[in-house]
This record gives structure tokens, C-alpha cells and sequence, in this order.
């Protein structure tokens, strides 16, 4: 296939063409699944939640009329992917605390990994401050998208990109530090 763009491939892949979907999924995987790493904290749910949103887009009926940004609408699906399993964890992790005596007898890890544990919660603790976009900014950022690429994604206007980065940054700055506490 010469250098089609992603509407094309996804034009292609809505008439069963499987070759498209594959080369959709190659152009896309290592973002998506940054997003979800960076969320979800672990390799094989990020893996898991990363073959659910190539499902959903394998699934999915766009309109013909209007021209898709795929790359967008799959950074955004897996977004609210990784928070979905985040709610999920956390309903989870309160049912079972609620049922269940104090498991604390468990040997306690090294220090290093309780730092980093402690580190990786303090984060996540901080971002579950921030709204939903300035968490979505974030992470996107940090997996590398152009700020053209944020403001499609995210539904803002380029040019105020990097405002919205800097206000998420700083608010996130003030998170964390309520978190180190």
C-alpha cells in the first residue's frame, strides 16, 4: 500500500479490508498504548486496554461525509479507557477493602520500590486532582503529540494549546506537591 492517509485506510478497513486495519493498528499501537501505561500503571492491562480500543475502532461505523481524524479518536477512546479501568480498580479495590481483614502481614518490599510505589502514587493521586482535560494534555504530551495533534484531540483550539499545558503543569506542580505533604 503506498502512503495512504488514516481516512483512506479507514475507508478501507470498513469494507473488510484487514491489510488496512493492520497498518491502522502499526501506525497507532505504541501512542495508544503510552496513554494507557501511563494511566493504568502496568503493562498487561495497558496491553488489554489497548486491544479493546483497536477493537472498537475495528467495530466502529464512521460517517462517509465527514472526514475522521483517526489518530484523535483513538487517543481519546483510550483515554477514557485507561479511566474507566481506573474507576474500576478503585470500586474494586473498596469492595475488596471492605470485605476482607487487614492484609498487612504481607513482608515488606525495599525500600527503592516502596519510594517508586510511593512516587507512582503520589502522581496518580495528583493527576485524579486535575480535571479531565488537563490530565488528557499531560499525558498526551508526554508520549509526544504535536500540539496540533492535543488540540484535535482534545477539542481546543491550536493556538491555545500551549496556555492549557502550562495552566495543567502548574496545577499539577500544586497537586503533587498537596501529595508530598
Amino acid at each position: 500500500m503506498l502512503a495512504l492517509t488514516d481516512s483512506r485506510l479507514l475507508a478501507r478497513v470498513q469494507t473488510g479490508d484487514d491489510r488496512a486495519f493492520a497498518l491502522l493498528f502499526q501506525r497507532h499501537y505504541d501512542r495508544v498504548y503510552g496513554i494507557l501505561f501511563r494511566l493504568v500503571g502496568t503493562r498487561a492491562e495497558a496491553e488489554d486496554l489497548a486491544q479493546e480500543v483497536f477493537l472498537r475502532l475495528y467495530q466502529q461505523r464512521f460517517s462517509r461525509r465527514r472526514e475522521h481524524n483517526v489518530g484523535a479518536w483513538l487517543y481519546r477512546v483510550a483515554t477514557n479507557q485507561g479511566y474507566n479501568a481506573l474507576r474500576s480498580r478503585q470500586r474494586r479495590w473498596r469492595r475488596e477493602t471492605a470485605l476482607l481483614p487487614d492484609a498487612t502481614d504481607a513482608e515488606p518490599a525495599p525500600a527503592e520500590a516502596a519510594a517508586q510505589a510511593e512516587t507512582r502514587a503520589a502522581v496518580r493521586a495528583a493527576l485524579a486532582r486535575l480535571p479531565k482535560r488537563d490530565v488528557q494534555l499531560l499525558l498526551l504530551r508526554q508520549i509526544g503529540l504535536s500540539y496540533a495533534e492535543l488540540a484535535d484531540v482534545c477539542g481546543v483550539a491550536p493556538g491555545s494549546v500551549g496556555t492549557l499545558l502550562r495552566r495543567a503543569s502548574d496545577a499539577f506542580r500544586r497537586a503533587y506537591e498537596r501529595e508530598e505533604r
